[in-house]
This record gives C-alpha cells, structure tokens and sequence, in this order.
C-alpha cells in the first residue's frame, strides 16, 4: 500500500494565528543578530511620544537578569476598551499584528508624525520575549498586564497609583527569548549610540541608560541640538578642524504648502573636514535611518546644486572640470533628520527610507539656506568651493581612463539606470532600451547632459490585467516606475505628476517584430497604468533603423551611409539612387539584427540625436478611449484568445509580415 506520509491535501494548508508568524519566521519582522531591534521598537514608540511634545524623559534600564525596561512619561497607552474588538487597547498593541496609533495622520490623528506606520513594532517585541510587563499610568490610575510567549498571562489590572509613581507614562520591561537570536546580549555601545541620537534630535528630551551590573547612569541632553551633537563626534573620532563653520538650519512646510503637508520639512548640520572619520547619521521622525535612503539623496542634491551654482557665479572651477555630486559629498560629515508624515521604508527594520518625495522635500530646503548662506559668507564660500575642487581633480586624475557616470543623486533609482546631468525635466529624456548591450551603446551614444538610459531585460510583463498593487512585484515595472518618478495610476484618475523626471519617456526597441511585441507591452503599461503621462504627451516610441545602405563615393560626393526603417523606405532608397545616376549594385545593404548591433555613433545619429532622429509621439489623437479599451483588451487580455483569432481571421490580410 502507498505511503500518505507525503500527501498534499486540504489538510496541508496551515493558517498562522496571531504572532505565531512573527515566531516561525522572526527574520522577516527584527533583526536577529542580537535582542537590540525589538528594544528599540519600544524605545521609538516612547521617542514618538517625545515628538508629539507629550514625552521629556526616556529612561532605558539594562537589568543583572538579562531583561530590559523602557519607561517614559508621555502619555501612557490607552487601556479601555476598543470600540470594535472590545479588549483592552495595551492588549491589541501588544499582541495583535498591524494595529497601532500611527495610521491615521490627518487632522485629529493622535500622532502627526511618527516612525510607527505598520502596528507591528512592539507585538513583535512581545511575540520573541519570554517574558513582558506593561504598566501604564493614565487617567489617574496605575494599569499593568502581563504577556508570557506572546499570550497574556495576566490580565490587565487596576488601582490607584501608589506614592512616588509617575502620573503618566508607560514602562515595558521585556526578557528576550534568547531562542530567537545569535546572542542574547544587546551590544552596549548601539544602544548607547541610539539612545544619544534621541536626545540630540529632541533638544529638549533627557535620555537616560541605567546599567544595573555596572551600576551606572549615563544621562543624554543637547540643548545645542545638532551642531553640538556633531562637533562632539567629530573631536571624539580624531577629525580635523573643519574648512568652513558649521552649516546647520532646519525648515518646516507651513499650512497651504504647495508641495508638502504642514510640519514636513528637514533639520541638518553639516561641515566639511579635509582629513579624519566623516559622521553621517539621518533620521526619519527619529527612527535612525543607517542605510541611507531618500532623505540622504536630497541632502546630497541641495548641497551640490548651491555649491555648483556658487563656484559658478564666482567663476572658481578650472578649465575642465565638471563638479559632481560626489565632489560635494566627499568630505561633508553631517546630522539630517527628517520630518516627513507618511514615511515609507524599506522593510519593518526601518534602515532606508524610500518615499520619493523626501528628495525633493530635503533639496529645496536645504539648498535655497545654503545659497544664500554661501553668497552672505563669500570667503567660506570660497574656501568649501576650493576644498571640493580639489576633490573633483583628485576623481579626474583617478579616473582618467574611465568615464565616471555621474550620480542623479536619488538614492533608489535603479541602480542600472545611467541618469542624465540636466535637471530640466522639460529638456530630460528618459529612454527605455530594450537589451544590456543595446543599452551599453545607447550609454556611450547619449548626450549625458539631458539623456537618460534605462536598459529592459527580456520582454516586460503583461500588465493589462495585473492590479496596481501588484506591477511592483515585477522588477522592470518597479524599475520603470522609480526612474520615471511617476506612481501607477488608475485611467481617469487625478495623477500626481509632480514627480516626473523627464519630460520625454521614449520606447527604444529592435526594428523587428520581437521590438514590435516590446513596444506593445510598453505601450499597454502606458496606457493602463500611466494614462496620465500618454495624455500629457510624454509617451513617445523610437524608430530605428532595420537598414543601413553603404553608397560608395561618386564624383564630388563622398561615401555615404544611409539608414531606413523598413522595406518601404528601402524600396524608396534604392529608386531614388538610381534615379541620381549611381551604379546598380555599387550600394550595399545591410540589416541590423537588433540595437545591439549599432554602434554607439550609429545609435546616436541614427535614434537619438534630436536634430536627425524619429521619434514618434504616443497620443489618444481624439480616439475614444472606450474604444482604445476594448481594442487592448481583446489584444492583451489573457481570455480573449477566440476574440483575437476572429480578429486575425479578418484583418490578417492588411498586416505587414516581416519574415
């Protein structure tokens, strides 16, 4: 008899309940190197009650015992019940995946700004302890409960708050399950560094770390906020003295903004050493950003675009030298942190933020003060305009052989687009080549100052039926989407445009039918899920050539190369060179099997070049879009197979074979 040992059935299928997914794969919600992440994820909570302006200390204690407690005197989470679930409110945060306080950011939200966003912070917390005790002091009386392996194991309880407690706040003391980590030991100088960078980002907060063995207290408070942070650090790593004073200011988007909500905005110092460690920490609504992300990008732009533009005006750049960004960056060392009300990041440990917005928001404000920093300070300016020259040489001499694609300075654009230096999106052209190598020829063809290259691998999906939360799982749609600066958009639908990054977006694929299929697919996507980019004429489709014919030189007139882009135009070629006197057959044909067989001066003249290329626009040209709808639908639509096959019943005689 078979074995059912293995058998796939009905009763396969396991449904995770509760935290239990947090325990069966906990990788995918804290790091697991060591307990310190899920600490923290209490800590922020604490620090978000610090940026609401209803917390002024957070005291961290490392117990003997290996456990941890965090305590703060905001306002204490609330412990009646919730309206729906009816179970106390500390029970839900604690033990219930995605439910939180920091959803709801308009107006009457109980945080504006946090770095809370997905309600999984501190159930996570409690799902890898042993243990975790939760008091909470609100309303006039002292609440506690208490969770074991996740599950409450005692009930939350009331009283009347006892002599010397506090009269609001939250204190969580947690034992890691060591079971769930690489070592259950939380490295002392992280945290010291995450809970001095609270301190330094809230000037008005006091931080304190109590270590219970060392029986030690280190108390955190920089009224002088960032400058004096940073200053600190830098003499403490051995930098030298900086070139120019510290460049710090901070700026807040007020109501009625045109681009961002009120209170979104950025504070920063920054200052430039010649040698020594460089300081670079950013922030997100205090959460430490340490891989970077957009914020840092939009830093990096505003300080390049005030300190070209000085050296500019000034005329302090040598002959040759083109400043990029990395001049500027090379030597900064700075504090950012960012205010931004509906921030995204990149996965729940928070390391990168990726919101495309914080580019924009950070550069502006950081350039305009820069400018007119530099310009109300002109022997600083100068001496900053010196010491990144001097960088800008350096790069040039180490870099003699290879052409250094300049950064566009956004952080998360994809990392194989080639971005171009303009930053006129008017002028900016985006083109998307189908093929590595098409694209490598299209790289080195480009005029780098406006033109963008972005290659495609293989055939991009078929999106006619993919729902807009799902395109990004495809990685050239992600791609596609992130370069464009543009997010995918129902038909009809009132886009936001205001991120887009050129003003031409052009489909560069072979002239064959293979390109053809490219083009279509692209072209679904447009219309699908840009709609807004082909009615504001961005959309545009490259032609290039299937033919090249070599006319050898006759009397005064040289050898001449002449391209076509199908038979047609071949036919009318060779008619019209026997019609001026030349030789039959003294012309040569020849036939591009794809892109990736045109030389980068041969892509250029031939697609790219604006003065001689084709580029065609994609337009509706007054078509009914319903109509336009039904069309797309019978072409891509995955159950439309018989619809297509009558179709070419009775059109297939008008179409163009290309064998």
């Amino acid at each position: 008899m078979a074995s059912r040992k293995n058998e796939y059935s009905e009763a396969s299928i396991r449904v995770l309940k509760g935290l239990e997914p947090v325990r069966q794969r906990p990788g995918m919600y804290t790091r697991t190197e060591n307990p310190l992440h899920i600490i923290q994820e209490v800590i922020d909570n604490a620090a978000d009650e610090a940026l609401a302006g209803k917390c002024r200390l957070i005291e961290v204690t490392l117990h003997a015992d290996g456990s941890v407690t965090v305590a703060d005197d905001g306002r204490g989470i609330p412990v009646g019940l919730h309206p729906e679930e009816q179970v106390p409110v500390v029970e839900i945060v604690f033990t219930r995946l995605h439910a939180g306080g920091k959803f709801d950011k308009g107006d009457g939200g109980a945080y504006s700004f946090s770095g809370g966003l997905h309600g999984v912070g501190v159930s996570v917390t409690n799902a890898l302890s042993k243990q975790l005790d939760v008091e909470v002091w609100r309303d006039g009386e002292r609440h506690a409960i208490t969770f074991a392996g996740g599950d409450v194991a005692k009930a939350l309880e009331s009283r009347p708050p006892a002599r010397g407690e506090p009269r609001s706040g939250t204190r969580v003391r947690s034992w890691p399950d060591p079971r769930y980590f690489d070592s259950p030991a939380i490295p002392l100088a992280d945290m010291t560094t995450l809970l001095r960078s609270k301190a330094v980002l809230l000037p008005g907060l006091r931080v304190a770390l109590v270590e219970e063995k060392a029986g030690r207290r280190t108390e955190w408070h920089y009224p002088d906020g960032l400058r004096g942070y940073l200053g600190e650090t830098l003499a403490t790593g051995g930098a030298s003295e900086p070139v120019i004073p510290v460049f710090e200011g901070e700026q807040y988007a007020g109501m009625g903004h045109d681009t961002f909500a009120a209170g979104e905005g950025v504070q920063w110092a920054v200052v430039w050493t010649e040698e020594g460690p460089l300081v670079r920490e950013s922030y997100v609504n205090l959460i430490p950003t340490t891989a970077g992300g957009t914020h840092e990008s939009g830093l990096r732009e505003g300080l390049f675009g005030a300190i070209k533009a000085f050296v500019e005006l000034h005329g302090l750049a040598p002959k040759g030298i083109r400043l990029l960004p990395e001049d500027v960056f090379a030597r900064a060392s700075f504090v950012l942190s960012a205010k931004v009300l509906d921030p995204q990041f990149q996965g729940q440990t928070k390391e990168r933020l990726t919101s495309r917005d914080a580019v924009r928001l950070v550069s502006s404000m950081v350039r305009s003060q820069l400018e007119l920093w530099l310009n109300e300070n002109v022997d600083f300016g100068k001496r900053l305009a010196e010491l990144v020259v001097r960088q800008a040489q350096a790069r040039s001499r180490a870099a003699q052989k290879v052409e250094k694609r300049k950064s566009s300075g956004v952080a998360v654009l994809p990392g194989k687009l080639t971005d171009c230096e303009s930053t006129d999106t008017g002028r900016n052209e985006l083109f998307l080549v189908e093929g590595d190598s098409a694209g490598g020829s299209a790289k080195m063809g480009r005029d780098k100052e406006f033109q963008a290259i972005l290659p495609l691998r293989g055939k991009v999906l078929n999106s006619w039926e993919t729902e807009r939360d799902r395109l990004f799982a495809n990685n050239e749609i992600h791609d596609i989407a992130v370069a464009i600066g543009v997010d995918p958009h129902a038909p009809g639908a009132d886009a936001d445009l205001s991120g887009l990054r050129y003003g031409k977006i052009c489909i560069l694929s072979d002239a064959d039918v293979d390109g053809s299929h490219i083009q279509v697919l692209l072209l679904t996507l447009f219309f699908r899920h840009f709609r807004a980019l082909v009615e504001a004429g961005h959309v545009h489709v490259a032609r290039p050539p299937l033919f090249r014919v070599d006319v050898p030189a006759q009397g005064k007139r040289p050898m001449r190369k002449l391209y076509c882009l199908d038979a047609a135009e071949l036919q009318h070629v060779e008619d019209k060179l026997r019609k001026d006197g030349v030789r039959e057959g003294s012309w040569s044909i020849s036939r591009f099997k794809g892109l990736g067989e045109m030389s980068a001066e041969q892509l250029w003249e031939t697609t790219m070049n604006p003065d001689t290329r084709r580029l065609l626009p994609v337009a509706l040209g007054g078509v009914d879009a319903s109509a336009t709808t039904a069309r797309f639908t019978m072409l891509m639509g995955k159950g439309e197979a018989s619809s297509r096959r009558a179709w070419l019943e009775e059109r297939g005689n008008e179409a163009a074979v290309d064998i």
